[in-house]
């Protein structure tokens, strides 16, 4: 099993710097890459910020962050992957720009490298049947925030071999997370029970069956969530959460995964969580204020 000491990463948004992020802090040279210079550069400021918190928390000391960033380098092209182990790709949840950025980046990679995809649902067998190394293709799912989130979905694809995931699974282990093997199924684990919890959340509210804190509290106190069902979709972004659900309507056929209306109308209308600053909260109070 070869060991992975150069990894790169396509993407510098919230999953693409998390993953840049431990990478880093283990030890791993990374090649940074987004075709948005401001993307690169608002990337690079958070993971200082994130290590600033870690510092001041003694989980990191301020000669590690220098280090870590010091391991950090960053591109608007593929070239720079040229010498890089393994590439996981980190772009937004659609299976054509994922398959358009394989496609550009496959004659650029040295042929031994792994490639691996962060796609939260999307199933790896059709990903990697969309390339030119099947048996090096592999799903690596890490789970938002990165740095702080313990878990790793390792999926293989029907051609996947054992090499590249023993590779994978050590390289989850160096960076200090947990190593899950899940299935090549919509939605794989996670995704595949927690997001239909979500949308029956988001169904209920519709209904009027009960608002927003009525829901959210319910499941906090009632079973014990730290996080309510429209505050974790919020969180997560309902344009990801609408793009899983389809993602498991087309891929499982069953009817009890079509999204909720009200979820599509939410992103119809741009309010897309906390990212977008509106959602089933309000982002721009103190605290966050129900929609509904």
């Amino acid at each position: 099993m070869a060991e992975i000491k150069t990894l790169g990463v396509i993407g510098a948004g919230l999953m693409g710097n998390g993953i840049a992020h431990v990478a880093a802090q283990s030890g791993l040279s990374v090649v940074l890459m987004d075709v948005s210079q401001p993307a690169l550069d608002k990337a690079l400021a958070t993971m200082s910020g994130n290590m600033d918190r870690q510092v001041k928390k003694g989980l990191l000391t301020a000669e590690d962050k220098a280090a870590a960033l010091g391991r950090i380098t960053t591109a608007t092209t593929n070239d720079a992957f040229a010498g890089c182990d393994m590439v996981i790709e980190a772009a937004t949840e659609n299976e054509a720009i994922k398959v358009k950025i394989f496609a550009a980046l496959c004659p650029i990679l040295k042929p031994e490298a792994i490639l691996a995809s962060n796609t939260s649902s999307i199933p790896i067998t059709r990903l990697a049947a969309a390339t030119d190394r099947p048996a090096r293709f592999i799903g690596m799912h890490f789970f938002n925030p990165v740095p702080m989130m313990k878990l790793v979905e390792i999926i293989r694809g029907l051609a996947t071999d054992d090499a590249t995931a023993a590779a994978v699974t050590a390289l989850a282990e160096r960076m200090g997370k947990v190593a899950v093997p899940a299935g090549d199924w919509p939605g794989f684990v996670v995704n595949r029970i927690l997001c239909p919890m979500l949308n029956e959340a988001i169904q209920a509210l519709m209904e009027g069956v009960g608002d927003v804190r009525a829901i959210d509290d319910g499941l906090k106190l009632g079973a014990n969530h730290p996080m309510g069902p429209l505050e974790l979709a919020d969180f997560v972004g309902l344009d990801t959460l609408l793009s899983v659900m389809k993602v498991l309507r087309e891929g499982l056929g069953d009817p009890k995964y079509r999204p909720s209306p009200l979820l599509a109308k939410y992103v119809e209308a741009g309010w897309l969580g906390r990212k977008s600053g509106r959602g089933f909260y309000d982002y721009s109070t103190t605290p966050p204020t129900p929609t509904r």
